[in-house]
């Protein structure tokens, strides 16, 4: 028997649609997705004779991680500016590579760059910095504010959860002019246009005097005569190069092979200091240097075959790492989740057009197009865990990646049973806005950061958190669905009881779904917790987030079995189900206490204060009286309400 179909909105009928019809609006909607995918696919080549590809692929280590130029690039981009691409001060358009190579190897023109993104700065007291309509900033723009900046960051609270939104904007400029120098120094010591012209001289200069510098040393120390200008300058070259070693950034000189390619890594300073004990400078030191002078010399040819060299002589010395380095700058280009984004966003257009007009058109068009988008976000869920070596959760960002990606899969399974647009609806819905809020959480660094030492290798760890976050996934989506059948029964005169009648198995079923999995994620855990923390259950914040999200799924299933609410009661539970769960997920971190809490966000309080604001208005939407509801379906109820009342006056009349 075919499922019912729906009809949130009255619709008047019409005719079959003619076939050239049909293939028309097909046509359009394989357009708008061809577009999506080339906007997302499209690789943004540099038309530079410089091999700029290449060079975003050469390995480097930072936060505990082997990872592409590119990821720095634009993790650092992201964190300075919250967007991924510079745009100049004469409307020039560079990708975040590309920044990072002027950034390191003409850092004259990068100072330019307007890439300090500051909301209000007038808020700073800064009295000239605001510009008309801008909010972009460059260093030379900050630098005559840098000693103010200094001695305001200093004044602020040092506890994070008690600063003001004026004191965090303090905090996150003077952060991010930190991480721009120590950015700009990781591939060569600091200094001006006219060292980084001469770096090789410099390093050849600096060899040839070690051995005479220690010697001279060893005289003053003795209380012999000594030549204090070879000292003198022997001291200098150290004094610099251990600077140097105290602020780059990356690590770029990876150890000698055979080695764990994790360990020993070596920023440029620590490897010009080592050599003082003796040991060869490495080439990949020379190398930098040689791309350096080469790009400012706009010597293509050199800077290319220097970076050819680079990537052999890692690919000689750690040929097992190579290729996961390759596949992230790919993973990085395509940007998988960005086109999901998009695509989640048409999906739920064209299932909202199909309650309108063409309903069976662009039903069927909006679930192969979920389809679509589901492969893509499951590519790159996939690619994550790759290039990480982990399960798919791991951090509250990969969380919010799986959360939408488990409610895109359920919604899937809807809309095929359904076939009445509101499963790929609400799919789409979810899936977005947790993209969205995995996009803001990226604003902090690299997502793919190393797990805690706890959290790290566990079989019992991996099963819990994937489990009991496929729970959030539904839950979410049976909240959703209940906000839909509230939304329809409210505002929608063509929301019946046939309508309303499988809108409620849908919430029912998902549900039931999210109640099993985050009971069995949550007992998981408790073994988790067994064998790492010693004890099954501590009554921590994050644990008993989770037994909420239980008792909350209990609560509706015993209502519902109960007969103790109906239909918008049973809404309402299933609302409240985005309140409690949106706390287990990202509440219990913001309280910064517990073995579960992986650091504070304080931006993300307003937002999830907003959120549960939003759930409480549909919640109080729903229990507005039967009158009130447009749709036959409340009108029926309500005339059902009235005479219930009339019969029972009556009664109380007779009994009178």
């Amino acid at each position: 028997m075919p499922a019912p179909r729906f009809a949130p909105f009255v619709v008047k009928k019409t005719t079959p649609l003619h076939p050239p019809v049909k293939k028309l609006i097909y046509s359009l909607i394989v357009l708008l997705v061809a577009v999506i995918l080339w906007g997302g696919l499209r690789s943004a080549k540099s038309d530079s004779d410089f091999d700029i590809e290449a060079f975003a692929e050469l390995p480097v280590q930072v936060g505990g991680r082997i990872k592409p130029l590119d990821s720095v690039a634009r993790n650092t981009l992201l964190v300075l500016s919250g967007r991924q691409k510079v745009v100049t001060t004469e409307g020039a358009t560079l990708t975040p590579i590309q920044w990072f190579i002027d950034l390191t190897m003409r850092p004259e023109l990068a100072d330019t760059y307007p890439i300090f993104k500051i909301e209000f700065p007038d808020d700073l007291g800064l009295a000239g910095l605001a510009k008309q309509g801008e909010r972009y900033y460059s260093y030379n723009d900050l630098l005559p504010y840098s000693e103010e900046l200094r001695r305001l960051h200093a004044e602020i609270n040092p506890e994070l959860q008690k600063r003001s939104p004026y004191e965090n904007q303090i905090a996150d400029v003077n952060e991010g002019l930190m991480r721009y120098h120590r950015v700009m120094h990781s591939l060569h010591p600091v200094g001006g246009a006219e060292r980084l012209d001469r770096l090789i001289d410099e390093y050849q200069s600096y060899l040839a005097t070690i051995q005479p510098g220690m010697a001279e040393l060893r005289k003053q120390q003795a209380g012999d005569e000594y030549d204090a200008a070879l000292l003198n300058r022997f001291i200098a070259f150290a004094d610099d190069y251990l600077k140097l070693s105290q602020i780059a950034h990356l690590r770029v000189i990876p150890p000698p092979p055979p080695v764990d390619p994790l360990e020993d890594w070596k920023n440029i300073g620590l490897e010009l200091l080592d050599v003082m004990k003796g040991d060869p400078l490495s080439p990949y030191v020379t190398s930098y240097a040689t791309l350096t002078m080469a790009y400012r010399q706009n010597d293509a040819a050199t800077f290319n075959q220097e970076v050819q060299e680079l990537r052999q002589r890692f690919i000689g010395d750690f040929p097992s790492d190579i290729g996961r380095v390759h596949y992230e700058r790919v993973f990085n280009t395509l940007q998988p989740f960005y086109i999901s984004m998009q695509l989640y966003v048409l999906i739920f257009l064209v299932a909202c057009i199909s309650w309108l007009r063409w309903p069976q058109e662009l039903s069927r068009a909006a679930f192969w197009i979920l389809v679509l988008a589901f492969a893509i976000h499951t590519f790159g869920l996939l690619s994550r865990m790759y290039i990480q070596g982990r399960p798919p959760v791991t951090n509250l960002y990969s969380s919010a990646v799986f959360v939408g990606w488990g409610a895109v899969l359920l919604g899937t399974f809807i809309e095929k049973f359904f076939k009445n647009g509101i499963g790929a609806a609400m799919a789409s819905l979810v899936g977005f806005c947790t993209l969205i809020v995995a996009h803001h959480l990226a604003m902090s660094g690299d997502t793919l950061e190393m797990m805690r030492a706890v959290l790290d290798s566990n079989f019992w760890l991996a099963t819990h958190v994937v489990i009991i976050t496929f729970g959030y996934s539904a839950m979410f989506l049976a909240g959703a669905l209940a906000i839909v059948f509230i939304v329809l029964g409210v505002f929608s005169r063509g929301f019946n009881k046939e309508t309303a009648r499988s809108l409620s198995a849908m919430v029912y079923g998902i549900t039931c779904f999210a109640t099993l999995f985050s009971l069995v994620g949550t007992i998981l855990g408790g073994i988790w917790a067994d064998q790492s923390w010693g004890r099954f259950w501590g009554w921590d914040p994050k644990e008993n987030g989770a037994l909420m999200i239980v008792v909350m799924g209990a609560i509706y299933l015993h209502a519902r079995w109960g007969g103790i609410f109906k239909e918008r009661g049973l809404m309402s539970l299933a609302i409240c189900g985005n309140i409690v769960t949106a706390w287990s997920w990202f509440g219990t971190n913001l309280l910064g206490v517990g073995l579960h809490s992986y650091g504070f966000t304080d931006s993300g309080f307003y937002w999830l204060v907003a959120f549960w604001l939003s759930q409480s208005v549909f919640i109080a939407t729903a229990l507005l009286p039967w009158r009130f509801w447009r749709s036959d379906f409340g009108q029926a109820n309500h005339h059902k309400e009235r005479k219930r009342i009339l019969i029972a006056a009556e009664k109380d009349a007779s009994i009178q």
